[in-house]
């Protein structure tokens, strides 16, 4: 991972090594929680980890070096598209993560491909230089105009200020988002933002402060609805958190059918692999002990290791830190 910048440094306690170990006991030997998938409402895509910029604390480590997931392709994206017709799995969304997905080459085609078979269109983007070089916008408003209402482009805005979100995104990041931005919003696109929760403020007060923002630009954003404005908990995967057990859903009061991989997988395709894989969802793209296999049937029996029969075992810290104590989820 990368340095820790000083706004997430502390406090901080190092992971327990005795933990997330056993796919199916905890540290303390208690059975630990499953997931199973309940319907693949959204199929994530990852582009490619190539970034057009390094952020201080990115949990896929993107940037202008990192090849380490490649660019995914129209084709192997067709496959998957064919497997959830056969398969009858119903999706409803096809969303795309990087990376920077207008890195990608493909990006707008990959987008048209979901849309002409039907699917909803999510993009998570900086909307900055990638996005708005004359090519990529003029693909974006031929999209616009035949499925307008189906795509949602989630730019990452970590603050409503300049100055915390460039201590996130490097200086000279927050104007050029802004503008991107506003590009979006005067030619009719659906349009979020995705915050971060790093900060110390309570939930109400990040959402007025973006509030203030949103009416000063005049975006078509609605800052009280979770769906528009997204605010993620931080991760670092090195840092202490509890391991879920399966008595954690009655004393959290939460349901296994509540978490993101009951809903979602994700498709990546690693530097030199011959085909792509399927992890169960967004974060954990390096991971090899839960890859699921290369076909979404081949995900939906996947057992052994970090599955059983699909289900997915909550064996790693962003289970419990990102999910089912964050109460979050990358899908709207």
């Amino acid at each position: 991972m990368n340095e820790i910048p000083t706004h997430l440094a502390a406090p901080f306690r190092p992971i327990d090594p005795d933990k997330f170990r056993n796919p199916d006991l905890t540290a303390k030997g208690e059975p630990r929680a499953s997931v199973s998938l309940t319907k693949l409402d959204t199929l994530w895509i990852n582009t490619g980890t190539l970034c057009n910029i390094t952020c201080a604390n990115c949990y896929i480590e993107s940037s202008p070096s990192n090849d380490r997931l490649e660019y995914f392709r129209l084709d192997e994206l067709a496959g998957l598209l064919d497997e959830i017709e056969v398969l009858e799995l119903g999706t409803r969304e096809i969303a795309f993560t990087g990376g920077e997905p207008f890195m990608n080459p493909g990006m707008c085609a990959m987008m048209q491909a979901a849309l002409e078979r039907g699917h909803e269109v999510l993009v998570l983007t900086n909307a900055m230089q990638p996005m708005q070089r004359p090519k990529v916008k003029q693909a974006l408003l031929a999209l616009q105009e035949q499925h307008g209402g189906k795509i949602t482009l989630r730019v990452s805005l970590d603050h409503y200020t300049k100055d915390l979100h460039e201590k996130e995104r490097g200086a000279e990041t927050w104007n050029k988002t802004l503008a991107g931005m506003a590009w979006l919003n005067a030619n009719g696109f659906n349009i979020a933002i995705a915050g971060r929760t790093c900060w110390g403020e309570t939930d109400a007060l990040s959402r007025a402060g973006y509030a203030a923002l949103i009416a000063g630009r005049g975006w078509r954003i609605d800052p009280a609805n979770a769906g528009q404005l997204v605010l993620f908990p931080e991760m670092n995967e090195h840092e202490d958190v509890p391991e879920i057990t399966t008595a954690c859903w009655d004393i959290l009061s939460k349901r296994p059918d509540q978490q993101m991989c009951a809903s979602s997988r994700m498709v990546v395709k690693r530097k030199g692999a011959e085909a792509p894989a399927i992890v169960p969802c967004t974060l954990v793209p390096y991971d090899p002990s839960f890859e699921m296999g290369a076909t979404l049937a081949a995900s939906l029996s996947a057992d052994g290791g970090n599955f059983r029969q699909g289900a997915v075992k909550l064996n790693h810290p962003h289970c419990a830190r990102f999910c089912v104590l964050g109460g979050a989820s990358c899908s709207a």
